[in-house]
């Protein structure tokens, strides 16, 4: 099967979601990494092997493809942030889309929609209409 243009395009956009944590994240990169890492072990979002450094966690949000933890984790700790970001371009709202999908489980599209924050309703709804078809062709298994 080939590759969906969605799935490259959240493929894609998963080091700008990393991205967007470090810029908003309030310490130093080293601290953003150790915070990202026992996030994702404490919430089983992943199982980092080891905690990344912050020049890793820069390497990833400069297009060094970051790890599925990483990405889904850094959506789990944006969507909680009181200054209710939102995706910057297309490209993240797709990894956006992708890992809000494989955070929690749904039974259809409309209930994913509405878990998302309520200021997430319409910067994501073609993005998450678009990654729940490619859920459903088994991509994101």
């Amino acid at each position: 099967m080939p590759e969906s243009a969605f799935y490259a395009k959240a493929m894609q956009g998963t080091s700008r979601l990393v991205g967007h944590w470090l810029l908003l994240g309030q310490a130093t990169p080293d601290r953003l990494a150790m915070i990202l890492a026992d996030t994702a072990r404490l919430a089983r979002l992943g199982e980092p092997e080891e905690t990344p450094s912050g020049a890793t966690l820069e390497g990833w949000s400069r297009g060094r493809h970051p790890p599925l933890w990483a990405a889904r984790t850094a959506l789990f700790l944006l969507v909680q942030m009181p200054s209710r970001p939102v995706p910057r371009d297309e490209f993240e709202a797709c990894a956006w889309a992708y890992c809000w999908l494989r955070n929690r489980r749904f039974g259809d599209v409309s209930e994913a929609r509405d878990a998302l924050p309520g200021h997430l309703h319409e910067t994501l709804a073609t993005v998450l209409e678009q990654a729940w078809l490619d859920k459903q062709t088994q991509r994101l298994i």
